[in-house]
């Protein structure tokens, strides 16, 4: 028997603006490998104590994300990203007026990280996906990570040219004025799914198990461990590229300049390749979307080593790595809700994004020892290529369900 007609769905303006908030949260999270050198110039802390702020800031964002997630789940995700955009700008407010090391892992590494963990994926995909059908998801998570993907395009150069006129100081005070525009977003989506209707949150409640019942199976699930290793890997060499891009352009004699726009260009080109991840997770299974993201990263890296390191160069690497930079999240984050569906979806998907950062944290640390020992990067790209490799590989025996067709899932869904 067919089901009526269901009121009109509201989902487009809630992933809008969840993807506006992601622009400004991780457009500057992104964006704070360009400090790392005029810091160690003006505080003489040194390059791995600087590492090792930006290493512990990794760890902090991914140990709020299931923090953030599970209290949106259970109160709506209004209150935690307008707590979490505050937090980010008292961070980088008082990051200009510490010079030791420990005040500095407090701003940046607790603070800032903290702030932009608790307004970023774990909240934003878990906010969207309630409010979506399944078959709607997997391009709405393209949409918002194209927004996170945006902000780093748009905030490199920005926070570059702050740096050049105002110095680091002066920028450091411009993005935290600037991340205070994104609270008016926060409070679109300050209500509950459970409060709102629709068919999402309505089914998820009725088989709501519980948070810590599904915490239990999810760990319990070898696919879901898997997905947790892979991501792990991602987050290592994600990690020490964003923060340690603009030594290695240094290292190769290059302008400051080419660092800020090698990372504008990765948020430019990851717009495109988060639409088309959106897009394949119509069409194909996730596993399989990672696997050859993942795969291509390591072939990447090994042309980029084997290259003259040219401007030209930097910038056709970036573009290449930009394509896959963040667009492993939507794939990554579907799996989750396949596996479990979308009621804890923000608790579950924020626990592997802590395994992605415990390998950022490494990522970021171990490269900033790297070239205090060794004056170069090397060992660092070629665990980048190894990590890459392995990532693809463990995502293959992740058991997924094969995609049904669109008018299928309209048959199947009339029918119930």
């Amino acid at each position: 028997m067919l089901s009526p007609p269901s009121a009109p769905p509201r989902y487009w303006p809630v992933t809008l603006l969840a993807a506006a908030v992601l622009m400004i949260t991780m457009g500057a999270r992104q964006s704070l490998g360009l400090f790392v050198s005029p810091l160690n110039t003006s505080t003489g802390l040194g390059i791995a104590t600087i590492s090792l702020a930006m290493a512990i800031g990794q760890f902090v964002w991914g140990v709020i994300q299931p923090i953030a997630g599970a209290v949106a789940d259970r109160y709506g995700p209004g209150r935690v990203l307008a707590v979490g955009i505050v937090t980010l700008a008292i961070g980088s407010a008082l990051t200009p007026f510490m010079s030791s090391a420990a005040g500095l892992m407090f701003s940046l590494g607790v603070l800032s990280a903290a702030g932009s963990g608790a307004g970023s994926f774990s909240v934003l995909f878990g906010a969207a996906a309630q409010r979506l059908p399944p078959e709607k998801r997997g391009m709405a998570s393209g949409i918002i990570n194209a927004g996170g993907s945006f902000g780093q395009f748009v905030f490199a150069p920005l926070l570059q040219k702050l740096i050049s006129s105002l110095g680091w100081m002066g920028a450091m005070l411009g993005l935290a004025a600037i991340s205070l525009t994104a609270l008016p977003m926060a409070w679109g989506l300050r209500r509950p799914a459970s409060t709102l209707g629709g068919g999402a949150a309505a089914t998820a409640d009725k088989n709501d198990l519980g948070m810590r019942a599904a915490i239990r199976q999810a760990l319990a699930n070898r696919s879901y461990l898997l997905l947790h290793a892979g991501f792990f890997t991602c987050g290592f060499h994600v990690a020490f590229l964003i923060t340690h891009l603009p030594g290695q352009v240094q290292l190769c004699g290059l302008p400051a300049e080419v660092a800020s726009v090698s990372l504008a260009i990765i948020g430019l080109s990851n717009i495109f390749g988060s639409l088309i991840a959106g897009w394949a997770l119509t069409r194909y299974r996730s596993k399989w979307v990672l696997f050859y993201m993942y795969g291509s990263r390591a072939v990447l890296l090994l042309i980029y080593l084997a290259s003259p390191k040219t401007t030209t160069m930097f910038y056709i690497f970036a573009a290449g790595l930009g394509a896959t930079w963040l667009a492993t999240v939507p794939p990554t984050a579907s799996l989750v809700g396949k596996l479990f569906g979308s009621r804890y979806l923000a608790t579950l998907f924020g626990l592997t994004l802590l395994s992605h950062q415990i390998g950022g944290f490494l990522g970021a640390w171990l490269g900033g020892l790297t070239i205090s020992y060794f004056g170069d990067y090397d060992w660092m790209w070629y665990a980048d290529i190894a990590l890459a490799a392995t990532a693809a590989l463990l995502n293959l025996p992740i058991k997924e369900a094969k995609i049904m067709p669109h008018s299928t899932a309209i048959l199947a869904k009339n029918s119930a």
